[in-house]
């Protein structure tokens, strides 16, 4: 019973900070529209969240379009529509596989940073420090993070589909013979200007998101250095499932209706 009951208050508290959070991303919005930017606070954001997270997200990306041109490939050429490899990647890896795991690898190092900063500041009543100065922890804290994030991860995103792209090119050449020509040809024919906006759409989504999620468990930290811990593990999973279930609304709002690539 004393489980049950641990259990439930958990789930509670986590709603309330997840309340939090919604809150908190209308306050960023009102803020921005009262272009109140920290300018250096935003720029040296940028390059935690974009520089510094450039090898790993780049690395994934690669295996991953090297792994499904394996998975897709001997499939494709056994029915016979090997020219179709180099498209079905494309929009693959352009539609959800580069968004989506460019905002986990970033939710996994980015968001989980900026929980256990802020939550650090908490807990040492630094936030509170900066109230006595003036300063408004939202626009100091929130805004640049928010912003560096939403400005970083459509550029993570392009870098990561030409990796997994030119993954699944080696494959397909290397490995399955099919030529670069061919392979190209038929991600040209494939892929629309749409298909790249909204690639760009959902890492702009997905960049707030974690950033959003990220500091608001950061800001409503307390219990000292484990709350600290615990609020880096719950921001990094509560930033993953907000990320896959917002995928799923875009995804189902972007494409709805038939497909109009050419095979040809």
């Amino acid at each position: 019973m004393s489980n049950s009951n641990a259990n439930r208050r958990g789930l509670g508290i986590w709603f309330e900070r997840l309340l939090a959070a919604v809150l908190l991303g209308g306050q960023v919005f009102f803020h921005l529209l009262k272009t109140r930017i920290h300018r250096r606070n935003t720029l040296e954001q940028m390059s935690i969240v974009g520089p510094e997270s450039v090898t790993i997200a780049l690395v994934t990306a690669g295996f991953v379009g090297m792994v499904f041109t394996i998975q897709v490939a001997r499939e494709f050429i056994h029915f016979g529509a090997a020219t179709t490899v180099g498209g079905v990647l494309a929009i693959a890896l352009t539609r959800e596989l580069s968004p989506v795991l460019t905002a986990v690898v970033v939710a996994g190092r980015v968001g989980s940073a900026f929980a256990a900063e802020i939550g650090t500041m908490r807990v040492t009543e630094q936030i509170d420090a900066l109230y006595m100065l003036k300063t408004d922890p939202i626009d100091y804290l929130v805004v640049p993070r928010v912003l560096a994030c939403c400005f970083m991860l459509p550029i993570l995103n392009l870098l990561s589909l030409l990796t997994g792209m030119a993954g699944g090119l080696l494959i397909s050449d290397g490995f399955y013979g099919i030529s670069p020509h061919v392979f190209l040809t038929s991600a040209q024919n494939f892929l629309e200007l749409w298909d790249l906006l909204t690639s760009v759409i959902k890492s702009i989504a997905f960049g707030a998101l974690i950033a959003i999620i990220g500091c608001s468990w950061g800001l409503t930290t307390s219990g000292g250095a484990k709350g600290v811990g615990q609020s880096t593990t719950t921001a990094v999973v509560t930033s993953l499932l907000a990320v896959f279930v917002i995928n799923f609304f875009l995804s189902w709002l972007m494409f709805q209706g038939t497909g109009s690539a050419s095979i040809g």
